[in-house]
């Protein structure tokens, strides 16, 4: 029997790994990208398996279009996923006066490059079929704009129009595309962060959880969220509203 596939990009760990899990409890093959982290994309893999779902490892740098044409290429002649979810990202933070060309390049290629690099050859397989899912993951960076990070803020706003210019292009075809804009959440991203400082930024008063940002994405790839796209849905504990 085959089964409806989600392809998560970034997925070795954190955020990409929570939503690949909550996808494959939910009934989903997955094709779990990441870039080096072998031990820790077995490790998904593993719980994937162990909730009788296949995962497909594909270990490849998003920013890089070649090496993601030799990675999904074969794939896609296959079987086209039912959902996309573009996670994969970087951050290269510091003041804009200090900061390399190249952390702003790479900064900016893992989350649009990397958007376009795997977006581009799978959306046109998704109108084919007249069904698809398409979740951005963004940033509260990327809406309200985070001093010290001018390269990750404008990566992150770029998405967000892509995910609102693409939802328009395809919404006849019946795909839909929508984002997920997490604000602090406890990942390795945030580890080192000054937490105490933060949380009195946050009505909430804690950071999220990766499982509560896959559960956002959980819904916008369910029935429930047919009449929904080119949606940016907040999981930021009120810190944006």
């Amino acid at each position: 029997m085959t089964w409806d596939v989600a392809l998560i990009t970034g997925a070795s760990r954190g955020i990409g790994a929570a939503v690949a899990i909550r996808l494959a409890q939910d009934g989903y093959d997955i094709w779990l990208n990441y870039r080096s982290n072998h031990e820790a994309a077995q490790e998904v893999a593993r719980q994937i398996a162990d909730l009788q779902r296949r995962c497909v490892l594909l270990p490849f740098d998003v920013s890089d279009d070649a090496a993601a044409a030799e990675a999904l290429g074969p794939l896609l002649k296959e079987q086209t996923p039912y959902i996309l979810v573009n996670n994969a990202g970087i951050n290269r933070d510091g003041l804009l006066f200090w900061m390399s060309r190249k952390d702003w390049k790479d900064v900016l290629d893992a989350s649009l490059d990397g958007f376009y690099h795997v977006t581009s050859r799978v959306v046109g397989l998704m109108m084919q079929k007249k069904r698809g899912r398409i979740v951005n993951i963004v940033s509260t960076s990327g809406q309200t704009g985070m001093p010290g990070q001018v390269n990750y803020s404008a990566a992150k706003a770029g998405l967000i129009g892509a995910t609102k210019a693409l939802a328009k292009e395809v919404a006849r075809s019946g795909v839909l595309v929508n984002a997920v804009s997490p604000g602090f959440i406890e990942t390795d991203m945030t580890k080192d962060l000054p937490k105490a400082d933060l949380l009195k930024m946050v009505p909430l008063r804690r950071f999220g959880t990766a499982a509560e940002v896959a559960g956002a994405v959980a819904f916008l790839c369910s029935d429930d969220a047919a009449y929904v796209t080119g949606h940016v849905l907040n999981v930021n504990g009120g810190i944006h509203v």
